[in-house]
């Protein structure tokens, strides 16, 4: 017997967020999140995207027993700005039961006709911060700590529930060179011989704060036409830059301004804090915290995060600056390796500044739609 109960309360989304342990205990390619970031996301207290969004969850237990969880999320913004009248579903998981999934996206599919919409989309989160896009290539491989992992049937469930492809993104595993190629290197001096541009390097995390505004919203304009993109608020801003500038390593973050000190590009990575978090379980306390800074100070693998160039300079080499502080950073520090994480397969700009890298595609996920008109 299938069961399907609402989250009401902190305990229950406790049970929510926990979940995903239950059915991946001993995946190796699946990496946990946070904990403490998972709750800080769904709470309506937390989360300034509730100013625009409104969001249910729900559980799945068969014979007594979890079986799944599923988000139904309604981003207004995203309504305004696309026109388009769709729900999104979320953090899903379930066991490799038809009735248990059928369950979950037909209380999420009938909650969305209740409030107006015409379909549903996803795995999408609140905002394009959130984990987005279900693994449909690349089951073994390592997955990444802003990226969703699922098993293959989940697609295969979704597909015969009447979801079909909307939008997918690839992912790159990237090899660090052992020098600069040449033609970035021309491309990089002339850039920054004529004076239009200049690269900013912070010694200490702390030193990039005053970039952060700047940088995010460069973030609204780069990514603005991109695949359901809803430009972050103030309140999301200050919330991303609280929660991830505080770690990020100076190594691998450089800003690029014009000639009159605009922003015109900005960059992050991250050593790869996959094999941490697994460690961890997705716990800071009492010694998840040891992994994480540990994998920060020393790895061999590093994740390209976020890459924005302004549009009206993109396709002018600026990514390449951007690019190329980055790889001296890796190629000084021992790292391997580089995970590029989702970009959109009709992204040709972000694809072709990747030619110059020895590399191989090696994921791909993917957003189902469906219609309920």
């Amino acid at each position: 017997m299938v069961e399907i109960r609402e989250v009401k309360t902190f305990r229950d989304l406790k049970k929510f967020v926990d979940y995903p342990h239950r059915i991946y205990a001993g995946n190796p390619y699946w990496i946990p999140p946070l904990r403490m970031d998972e709750l800080n996301t769904l709470r309506r207290d937390k989360n300034p995207a509730f100013e625009f969004c409104k969001a249910r969850y729900w559980l799945a237990y068969k014979d007594g027993c979890p079986a799944g969880r599923i988000a139904g999320i309604i981003n207004h913004r995203y309504e305004e700005k696309w026109g388009q009248k769709y729900a999104r579903f979320g953090w899903i998981d379930f066991i490799d039961d038809e009735e248990i999934s059928r369950a979950l996206l037909e209380t999420v599919e009938a909650w969305a006709r209740e409030q107006g919409m015409t379909g549903v989309h996803g795995p999408l989160g609140f905002c394009d911060l959130d984990r987005e896009g279900m693994l449909v290539e690349g089951f073994e491989e390592l997955g990444t700590m802003i990226t969703i992992y699922n098993y293959p049937y989940y697609p295969e469930h979704l597909e015969k529930l009447g979801y079909r492809k909307d939008a997918d993104w690839v992912e790159f595993l990237l090899k660090t060179p052992e020098k600069i190629p040449e033609t970035v290197e021309r491309v990089n001096q002339l850039l920054l011989k004529r004076g239009r541009m200049k690269i900013v390097k912070a010694k200490k995390a702390r030193d990039l704060r005053p970039y952060a505004r700047s940088a995010f919203e460069l973030v609204n304009q780069a990514y603005d036409a991109l695949y359901g993109v809803v430009t972050l608020s103030d309140r999301q801003i200050e919330a991303v830059t609280k929660q991830y500038f505080s770690f990020i390593n100076p190594d691998y973050a450089v800003a690029v301004l014009d000639e009159h000190d605009k922003m015109a590009a900005f960059g992050v990575a991250i050593p790869s804090l996959s094999k941490a978090l697994q460690r961890g379980k997705g716990r800071l306390f009492p010694f998840g915290f040891i992994h994480l800074l540990r994998a920060l100070r020393k790895n061999d693998r590093l994740d390209l995060y976020l890459i924005a160039v302004r549009p009206d300079l993109q396709n002018k080499g600026v990514n390449a600056l951007l690019m190329t502080e980055i790889t001296r950073s890796a190629m000084r520090n021992g790292i391997k390796t580089a995970e590029s994480n989702p970009e959109l397969e009709v992204n040709a700009k972000v694809q072709a500044q990747w030619k110059h890298y020895e590399g191989r595609q090696h994921k791909r996920r993917r957003v189902f739609l469906k219609d309920l008109t």
